[in-house]
């Protein structure tokens, strides 16, 4: 009898021990595996990510050098290449992380932390470009082992590199291997030691407890829990069970928590890079990135468009050549540019020859009139510059026009999934390109509206030129012509005309005429003053119907 009963015990622990065994060594060492997988799949895909991110990036700055004919300019070339390695910079997140670019001879282009390359290291590299080996690389840099994403950048003939340490890489990968045989090692010696020393005890009770084990394996559900109400080591077994299950439960939840929010954080990067990146300086998305949904929603702001337009291009470009006219419109371009981006606007649009820019979108200015006029003098003082630049290579100058209105529009994404472009739309953006389209009439190189007069509060110097119904408007407004600064006969000059300007309005034409005379004996050549010297003349002999206004329509757009 004692015999039987000691061939029990090894009979019931052949039998059951696998039952036990193999269920828990495998949901043990799966979820270790789903997990090593999960966290390297999420590493690796964040390094890819990266490295597409870069790739992007520099495809934008190249196109922006074909579309402006810059990609033979070693100076703006420069300045790209400069762009896409601070943005490259901003990549990196890591202390471990490093990302390079060399060219086809293995020397550093640009790298985001200083590391030099050894002999073997260069080597290596060196080889990895001429083979073209592009993906999932390891590869030696900086004195350290490292694993990334290897691609290329053919217009600079690159090759990026976006790395990590392998150490800091595979960290976590470790640490998880180990916990995961650390806990199918205690798991097996609890199992094995319960089978040897309970086995007569836990023969009708295991049974509970094998068919569980079972449905975990099968169906994979870790909120499965052993259900055993006895006080002893069969129950002690079930414990140990329930406890696996809630800390692999536990585990499986925090890494669909990462990746979710990893997935999330990506998502709204490229929603808000794809939008913004190239109309919007990378400082501006910087900014917004905290709250992308803000920026790709409509809304009703108040701000300062700027219109100007080259006259007489079409005349202008019948001269030259097609490569003359595109590195003219290029230089010319480049530098209205940077005045408006200087004066925090943003360039919206370029129309043919003109442009159109906005101050006060994306971010806001509650000084956007100002900045306007201001720029729009800028505009003016490069001109200058880059006509001195046209008369040495013998081409002829530009002569443009501006004009600046302020007003409530509405701002955001207009277009399709397809195509879309940030811009302003509403009635006061088609007002600035009259108020441009008006300088030609009246002589002057800028002209502002009376709501951009009420907001600069008297630091610009300003002359109302005419009262004007403009195409597309039923209502006249008033137009005002703007400088820098007045001399003391300008400064006398204005204020003579303001006085004649109120005597004409209110039908006093011989007060008006006295007036406007006075102006133009200050100002000989001045236009505004001879067109209502003219007015005032015919009125004072033959005075207006009653209904007139002063007010002059124009019809052309």
């Amino acid at each position: 009898m004692v015999e039987v009963l000691m061939r029990i015990g090894p009979r019931i622990a052949t039998v059951f021990l696998p039952v036990f065994v193999v269920p828990m060594v495998f949901i043990t060492f799966m979820a270790g595996f789903q997990a090593r997988s999960g966290i390297t799949d999420v590493a690796e895909s964040l390094l890819h990510f990266k490295a597409d991110e870069l790739v992007r990036y520099a495809l934008g700055q190249y196109e922006l050098l074909v579309r402006n004919g810059l990609q033979e300019n070693a100076r703006y070339v420069s300045a790209a290449e400069e762009s896409i390695a601070s943005f490259a910079d901003g990549l990196v997140r890591e202390e471990t992380e490093l990302i390079f670019a060399v060219d086809p001879t293995g020397r550093l282009v640009f790298t985001t932390a200083e590391a030099e390359l050894s002999v073997p290291e260069r080597a290596a590299i060196q080889e990895i470009v001429r083979g073209g080996d592009v993906g999932w690389r390891a590869f030696g840099a900086g004195g350290s082992a490292r694993v990334g994403i290897v691609t290329t950048f053919a217009p600079f003939a690159w090759t990026l590199f976006v790395s990590d340490q392998s150490s800091s890489f595979f960290a976590s990968v470790e640490r998880l291997t180990i916990q995961s045989a650390v806990a199918a090692a205690v798991s097996l010696a609890v199992v094995m030691m319960l089978i040897a020393v309970f086995s007569k005890l836990i023969t009708r009770p295991l049974d509970r407890v094998v068919t569980a084990m079972r449905h975990v394996v099968e169906t994979g559900d870790l909120s499965s829990r052993v259900h055993v109400t006895l006080n002893d080591e069969t129950g002690e077994l079930a414990d140990s069970f329930n406890s696996m299950t809630r800390a692999l439960e536990f585990a499986y939840e925090d890494i669909k928590s990462y990746a979710l929010r990893a997935a999330v954080s990506r998502k709204r990067e490229m929603k808000i890079r794809n939008v913004f990146q190239k109309y919007v300086p990378n400082q501006v998305i910087e900014q917004f990135f905290a709250a992308p949904d803000a920026m790709l929603s409509g809304e009703e702001r108040q701000l300062a468009i700027l219109f100007s337009d080259i006259r007489g291009f079409t005349s202008f470009s019948e001269n030259l050549s097609s490569r003359d006219i595109v590195e003219s419109l290029n230089q010319y371009f480049g530098r209205m540019v940077d005045v408006i981006m200087s004066h925090e606007g943003v360039v919206d649009k370029y129309i043919g020859d003109a442009l159109m820019a906005v101050f006060g979108a994306p971010l806001e200015d509650k000084d956007s009139a100002y900045h306007a006029v201001i720029s729009a003098f800028g505009l003016l003082e490069q001109l200058a510059d880059f006509n001195a630049w046209q008369e040495q290579r013998g081409r002829q100058g530009f002569r443009i026009g501006v004009g600046v209105d302020y007003g409530r529009v509405t701002v955001g994404n207009i277009g399709s999934e397809r195509k879309m472009d940030y811009t302003v739309i509403g009635d006061r953006v088609n007002l600035a390109s009259r108020l441009e389209g008006l300088t030609k009439t009246y002589r002057e190189p800028i002209l502002i509206s009376e709501s951009v007069r009420r907001h600069l509060r008297n630091r610009i110097p300003c002359r109302m030129v005419d009262r004007v119904q403009v195409a597309g408007r039923s209502a006249g407004i008033a137009v005002y012509a703007v400088r820098r600064s007045l001399s003391e006969t300008e400064e006398r000059a204005w204020k003579i005309h303001h006085r004649g300007m109120q005597y004409y309005y209110n039908r006093e034409f011989d007060q008006a005429l006295r007036h406007f005379s006075t102006v133009q004996a200050l100002l000989p050549d001045d236009p505004i003053t001879e067109l209502f010297v003219d007015r005032a003349s015919v009125f004072s002999r033959t005075p207006p119907p009653p209904e007139w206004t002063g007010t002059v329509a124009f019809s052309v757009k």
